[in-house]
């Protein structure tokens, strides 16, 4: 782990609940004569039906059929539903959703780097007080800087620093094909050109700044302090991917 700031050491992020298991399917082999195959039949016939789909959170009919009638291949889709869904996020029983936090104020924009892609990003601030340092936020796979990691930015923006955070072309509301990373190099590329833009900002010149990645938020964060191993105080990495095993997947073995 990089450099921590003994400031920072007084920020206490709420432990995460772990995520619920998943369980796969388990399928029986092909039945060898017609007769077993007639009985696998029945018992499919005979077994219960499946449970009503459960959601977390407030969520209506209404809205569970818009969800799950929606292609979220491209961030206008995505950026509708995300609108649609704002109320619900509040309502679930989770500690990064139910933090309450005065004193802060929040942004959010869209603005085309300099490849023409439209990058989405929010900062999180203190008010009424000058920031103690910079946070910049990197979210991991297939999340957005608007879910979880909205209520880190705002417990961190309690203690006085300003966070700052966006989401990678392809996910969230970013422009571009959901969850696909042509590059990884061009990916770190755009959130170094990003966060260098923010802490260009007269505003801001001068104060300490900070990376904070989490999974594969935690490899980006660390791409992006050896491309500027200068420009940074230090880097807060929670459960980083800095290391990954390839399994031999038949056709895709060579991916």
């Amino acid at each position: 782990m990089a450099s921590k700031p003994r400031a920072f050491a007084k920020v206490f992020l709420p432990a995460l609940p772990p995520p619920p298991l998943l369980t796969a399917p388990v399928f029986s082999r092909r039945p060898t004569n017609r007769g077993a195959g007639a009985a696998a039949m029945s018992a499919a016939a005979a077994a219960p039906a499946q449970a009503p789909r459960k959601w977390e959170g407030l969520v209506d009919e209404v809205l569970e059929r818009e969800v799950l009638a929606a292609c979220l291949d491209q961030a206008p889709e995505r950026r509708r539903i995300r609108e649609a869904f704002k109320d619900v996020q509040l309502s679930i029983d989770h500690c990064l959703f139910k933090g309450q936090y005065s004193g802060i104020r929040t942004k959010e924009s869209c603005e085309h780097n300099s490849r023409g892609v439209e990058i989405f990003s929010k900062c999180w601030f203190p008010e009424n007080r000058r920031m103690r340092a910079i946070v910049c936020l990197c979210h991991g796979y297939g999340d957005t800087c608007t879910f979880f990691l909205d209520g880190v930015a705002r417990k961190i923006a309690s203690a006085g620093y300003g966070v700052f955070a966006l989401d990678y072309p392809g996910f969230g509301l970013s422009e571009g094909l959901h969850g696909y990373i042509p590059s990884f190099d061009t990916l770190v590329d755009d959130v170094a050109e990003h966060f260098s833009k923010v802490k260009g900002n007269p505003e801001y010149r001068g104060l300490p700044s900070f990376l904070f990645g989490q999974s594969m938020g935690g490899a980006v964060a660390l791409k992006v302090h050896f491309k500027q191993p200068n420009e940074w105080n230090g880097a807060i990495l929670v459960a980083p991917m800095c290391k990954t095993m390839w399994f031999h997947l038949g056709p895709f073995s060579n991916f």
